[in-house]
């Protein structure tokens, strides 16, 4: 039986993330990423707040975790009106969820110029409000936003807001640094205090990183007593962000000051799939992994030439400061193609591919991937694309159609009522088993038109495709210029419920949509010839 204290994450990457200038999630994105974050193995997923618009009222529709507690947000009851009236609390509480997360003031001047009430009053809205739901048989937790100004302008009131939800069931009180102003010390004694009201057991921090602290000011919490920990995917957030959960994770389970301690729900198999995880939630976003991002970064394990690099080779411990393997990441040795078999090992067996390290069919397979790489492909985004691409390289499957050509336009006119509009047209022959089938499409867009030629008719293999959906197409610009390197990724999803995303790579955006396409259906083909 183990003796290390139990931490419990809370992912708000789809509720607080989203307060992030230019990031707007769509329901299937909230989908995907909840999937994500409950393979991971956080104890909750934040998913929004529901009723408050017509996105997460439908993603609220259903519970959409599996392992961890599914999560709504929103703010506690108006004073004046009855938990029973108040059409905020009762959307939260018709909502699917396990457990429902308050926002309350707990700064007697947002109380006053914020809400406009009286401190009494703010504390019956959170006493009652975390009554109403654990009537409802679920989990209550209260975000105490403002808490730590809120304590240093009147220590006695952030404490009975505090005291206010833990005294009427609340399963967590959340001490909030809302503007991500206050540092590591100051954390660690204003939570000591708390604790000594509330037990540690039902104390969580939520940080932003205003002061570029919010995962030290975290761990600060916990050696404070706090047992809860918030944060979000690669740090995303209003501001400057919030504490970055990534980097939360991998401290907590590989540095041993704080791995003797304490214990988290991720295991050492969802440990190493952290940097794949980080990079593809980075390509959702449309958006570069940041290449310096601890632990996850493409420099996070890099050493230029030199001592270091001879060093590295020799005994790697003397310039990293953990295996980077043990969050899938790899050592990159700038005057070296060594290092990354065993990653590539990995991830081959993770697809279910079997090869010996000496296969010299593998070196060519990391030449192939690394010299693609620096044209601009991504693999850690998509994992079809890579399965396919080692499948084929190492001789595990075969090419079931080839596309002898392809052609779209576009043009631009007058319609009947004399408004503009355009009109998309594709054609292409495909040829299987030695006979040619043109077919062409009209659709809102050159790549839709393409997509629906490529799957207007597949011979023999239609049938196959039949229940194959394009759900998401993300483009990435990977340089300036009108000539620019464009990077598409494309998200397919079949009857079954499986997901999985392509790409192509070009200087012409249709060409790279439509490498991605033959991808997704090349993939779709493959997992029917093994079923």
């Amino acid at each position: 039986m183990s003796d290390k204290q139990r931490l419990y994450l809370f992912d708000t990457t789809l509720r607080d993330g989203q307060q992030t200038p230019g990031i707007d999630f769509s329901v299937q994105d909230k989908i995907t990423i909840a999937t994500m974050l409950d393979e991971l193995g956080v104890d909750y997923v934040e998913g929004g707040y529901p009723g408050a618009n017509p996105t997460d009222t439908e993603f609220f529709s259903k519970k959409r975790t599996t392992n961890a507690s599914f999560v709504g947000f929103g703010m506690t009851k108006r004073p004046g009106v009855s938990t029973s009236n108040d059409p905020g609390l009762n959307a939260l509480l018709q909502s699917e969820t396990d457990c429902i997360c308050f926002v309350a003031k707990a700064w007697d001047y947002h109380v006053r110029v914020a809400l406009g009430v009286s401190n009494e009053e703010n504390l019956e809205s959170i006493r009652q409000s975390v009554e109403a739901v654990v009537a409802s048989g679920r989990e209550a937790m209260v975000d105490c936003e403002h808490f730590f100004d809120g304590y240093k302008a009147n220590p006695a009131y952030a404490l009975k807001c505090a005291k206010a939800a833990y005294d009427a069931g609340c399963r967590w009180v959340v001490l909030c640094d809302t503007n991500g102003g206050t540092l590591p010390n100051e954390i660690s004694a204003i939570v000591s205090e708390v604790a000594k009201q509330i037990p540690g057991e039902n104390l969580g921090i939520h940080a932003h990183d205003d002061t570029g602290q919010a995962v030290a000011n975290s761990f600060a919490a916990v050696e404070a007593g706090a047992r809860h920990i918030q944060g979000t995917l690669n740090g995303i957030g209003e501001r400057c962000g919030n504490a970055n959960l990534v980097t939360i994770i991998a401290n907590l389970a590989l540095k041993e000051e704080l791995s003797k301690k304490y214990q988290t729900g991720v295991s050492k198999e969802q440990l190493a799939g952290l940097t794949r995880l980080s990079h593809k939630f980075d390509e959702m976003l449309n958006r570069a992994p940041d290449a310096q991002a601890a632990y996850v970064g493409s420099s996070a394990f890099a050493t230029k030439a030199g001592i270091h690099a001879s060093a590295i080779l020799k005994e790697p411990q003397t310039y990293e400061h953990v295996d980077p393997a043990l969050v899938g990441n790899a050592r990159r040795l700038m005057v070296s193609d060594q290092g990354g078999k065993s990653n590539f090992l990995t991830e081959l067996e993770r697809c279910g591919i079997k090869v010996a390290k000496d296969d010299p069919r593998l070196d060519g397979l990391i030449a192939t991937v690394k010299e693609r790489e620096a044209r601009g492909y991504a693999y850690e985004a998509a994992e079809a694309s890579f399965e396919l691409l080692a499948r084929r390289r190492l001789g595990h499957v075969e090419k079931l159609f080839h596309v002898e050509s392809y052609r779209t336009q576009v043009e631009r006119r007058y319609n009947a009522k004399g408004d503009i509009t355009t009109v998309s047209e594709a054609v292409v022959k495909v040829e299987i088993d030695g006979q040619s089938i043109l077919s062409v499409a009209e659709g809102s867009g050159p790549v839709n038109a393409l997509d629906k030629a490529i799957r207007k008719d597949l011979g023999k293999y239609q049938n196959d495709i039949a229940d194959l959906e394009l759900v998401d197409y993300k483009v990435r610009i990977l340089n300036g210029g009108t000539e620019a390197v464009t990077r598409v990724l494309i998200d397919s999803v079949d009857a079954s419920g499986h997901r999985w995303t392509t790409l192509g790579v070009s200087d012409n955006i249709i060409d790279a949509s439509f490498q991605a396409l033959i991808d997704a259906i090349n993939f779709k083909l493959m997992k029917a010839a093994k079923t």
